[in-house]
């Protein structure tokens, strides 16, 4: 396979599986690389049918777009950047995934006016933010019962060892990447 070109990404899964999407430059924009992506739906299920899923802090999209060619009945991406947006408004439309709702806005300040429902959240805020905590306790009204909660961070010595009231159902680690898959404790 050829080297994978700068600001484009893979679906590797569902009907979108091999289709390319484009993203622009951005400060702390960096897609969920292919093997976190394989290893996390390998976690969640090939077939996300029936689930409604929000992906805060969209970014590039690689995991709102996956989730979404794996059939989720409704997937929520939330972005701030105008440029990272429109490219996301793009790949949505060339990839014809009508089931994915894109929000421009602050992510944090969307989650708190939302009363929307989920059962899967993809929550991968900028590293150099303190957001992911804050982001999580903001989540909890908006999770399903039996909700799963992806995050990803460089690394979780800011966090502590635990996360209060979570309980880490996986984890792994892909170069800088580290990741897990939790649950409401």
């Amino acid at each position: 396979m050829a080297a994978q070109q700068k600001n484009q990404l893979r679906i590797i899964g569902g009907d979108c599986r091999r289709r390319i999407v484009h993203f622009p430059d951005g400060d702390g924009l960096r897609p969920t690389p292919d093997r976190v992506r394989e290893t996390l739906f390998n976690w969640l299920g090939q077939e996300l049918t029936g689930k409604r899923c929000l992906d805060l802090f969209a970014g590039s999209g690689a995991l709102g777009l996956e989730a979404a060619s794996r059939n989720a009945t409704r997937v929520v991406m939330v972005e701030k950047s105008k440029p990272a947006y429109t490219a996301l408004v793009s790949n949505r439309d060339i990839l014809k995934l009508n089931r994915v709702e894109l929000v421009h806005a602050d992510a944090m300040a969307w989650l708190v006016r939302s009363g929307d429902e989920f059962d899967i959240a993809f929550v991968d805020p900028p590293y150099a933010s303190d957001l992911l905590l804050p982001a999580l306790n903001a989540l909890v009204p908006r999770l399903a019962p039996g909700a799963r909660v992806y995050v990803e961070a460089a690394d979780w010595s800011k966090l502590g060892p635990e996360l209060p009231g979570w309980e880490v159902l996986k984890e792994g680690r892909a170069g800088s990447v580290h990741y897990r898959l939790l649950s409401l404790a």
